[in-house]
């Protein structure tokens, strides 16, 4: 009875005070970080962490490892393994058939669209379509969004990236700003979606270390210099972490995955771009020491995907590995269909991320049954041995797959947005442009080349620790969440890692 009576007055006192208190303005004071820095290095493979571990300074990587807690196992748990679907993954905490981004480019009412373009808005600091953009296309919320609701919409939240897909989807719904540079100019740009015009702080940006080239931005270390330094500018900028309300900053680094497609996992630049990002990164931290204090702020730091090794190294040391061109089986298929069901119609859109996309509006008016399609393309490509299986998407369950491989087909696929059939190709093969196989790369796939990334948080309340324990990308939303006392994001999958 005694409890139940203090419940009663509690909320009887909880009654009164919020009718004195303000519509917006209700949130309690709770024991937060002044910031939280969520970091992505695009392609970033698990064991980066350690191939150049001798080379690597003490303040960067070593610093994330030795103070902070390392979840070793952390897997990406859908496909397709690539920018769009990892950085909101990591930041909804969710996977594409929840949070929509099943893409760097999906079908979008009915039609291939890139994730992030939005013509109802403009760009701010460019005339060109590089500024229309926004994340409208993401159907679940953020870190960033959950921490706004949290506080009654008080804390700011930004992202920042070279990429724009990969500052605007971490930043999410509510943000205040994301960044991301046009590279027509050189300069960082925005969209009417959050803003009308560049903040003083961006344009001295621009001033500063703007009006260069991809060439320098996108395949050297500049690129890592310009995404540290403008992740420090909206620090200062915008104030962030200094006063009483947490704030969020997303900050992905994306040369890693241009150096990475260009020159693979092992050449000589690919190490040059890490440990000059373990320089980056250590200067950050650094600069966040001071400006925030150290113990007052949580970092994490993680992937968006892996990378497979090249082709040819592998082929080089006795490796089965192999490639195949999308282009040449699209042709080829859709001339099999259209010999099969006695059309000139192409029946097959494209072949986009491993997945089939059919045309079900040729279909719909040649009177063709989808199924007899998908089933027709089904046989006809698994004639080709470089693929494992071959899935009709709407039937998943139905198919012969291990299970490892069916679950992450299945958290991959959204009914409307992801085609038809899924391709899963053998160890060691990928996607090539050209029968010339270059000394390049590229990701997507299932394997753990592709899907092991590392996941790393240090800095308030967490504890020096590593874990083997089996963690998913979609864990880490859920472990900054609960660190930081917030609700998970709406779509949110993942289970929080202790990390006292």
């Amino acid at each position: 009875m005694k409890r139940i009576s203090l419940f009663t007055k509690a909320l009887t006192l909880g009654a009164a005070l919020a009718c004195l208190a303000p519509a917006e303005g209700l949130a309690g004071t709770a024991d937060r970080p002044k910031l939280v820095v969520g970091i992505v290095v695009d392609q970033m493979r698990w064991d980066y962490l350690y191939r150049y571990y001798d080379d690597y300074g003490e303040g960067g990587f070593k610093r994330l490892m030795n103070e902070g807690y390392n979840c070793e196992n952390t897997m990406i748990n859908y496909v397709p393994t690539v920018t769009a679907v990892g950085h909101a993954s990591i930041f909804t905490g969710s996977v594409p058939a929840i949070h929509g981004i099943a893409g760097n480019d999906f079908m979008l009412d009915g039609k291939m669209a890139y994730c992030c373009t939005d013509t109802t808005v403009n760009g701010v600091g460019t005339d060109g379509d590089a500024g229309r953009m926004s994340p409208r296309n993401m159907l679940s919320t953020t870190i960033g969004d959950e921490l706004k609701i949290a506080t009654d919409f008080n804390a700011k939240v930004i992202g920042v990236s070279l990429k724009d897909r990969a500052a605007i989807l971490p930043a999410g719904h509510s943000a205040d700003g994301a960044y991301w540079l046009d590279n027509a100019t050189g300069n960082f740009i925005t969209s009417t979606y959050y803003m009308k015009q560049l903040p003083e702080w961006v344009e001295a940006f621009n001033e500063k270390y703007g009006g260069h080239d991809e060439s320098e931005t996108g395949y050297s270390v500049y690129g890592n210099l310009i995404t540290a330094e403008m992740a420090k500018a909206a620090i200062e900028g915008e104030e962030l972490g200094q006063d009483s309300v947490t704030d969020m900053l997303t900050v992905s680094f994306s040369v890693t995955d241009k150096v990475g497609h260009r020159y693979a996992t092992h050449g000589r630049e690919i190490h040059e771009i890490f440990t000059d990002l373990d320089k980056r990164l250590a200067d950050l931290f650094g600069y966040l020491d001071l400006k925030v204090g150290k113990g007052k702020y949580l970092v994490f730091l993680t992937a968006d995907h892996g990378a497979a090794n090249n082709i040819l190294m592998l082929q080089k040391h006795g490796i089965q590995a192999g490639g195949f061109i999308a282009s040449e089986v699209e042709k080829g298929l859709n001339e099999y269909l259209a010999g099969k069901f006695g059309t000139s119609e192409k029946l097959v859109a494209c072949i986009s991320n491993y997945k089939v996309f059919l045309d079900h509006k040729a279909m719909s008016s040649l009177g063709i049954d989808p199924d007899d399609v998908k089933e027709a393309a089904v046989d006809w490509l698994k004639r080709d041995p470089q693929y494992a299986y071959v899935v009709d998407l709407e039937h998943v369950n139905e198919a012969t797959l291990p299970a490892v491989v069916r679950e992450r087909i299945t958290n991959g696929y959204h009914r409307m947005r992801s085609g038809d059939i899924q391709i899963v190709l053998n160890p060691a093969n990928y996607e090539v442009s050209s029968r010339e196989i270059d000394g390049g790369t590229t990701h997507g796939v299932w394997n753990p080349y592709d899907s092991h990334i590392p996941f790393i948080i240090m800095g308030w309340h967490v504890k020096p620790g590593t874990t083997d324990a089996k963690t998913t990308i979609n864990d880490i939303a859920a472990t900054v969440c609960a660190l930081i006392h917030i609700q998970m994001p709406n779509g949110c999958i993942g289970n929080a890692v202790e990390t006292e």
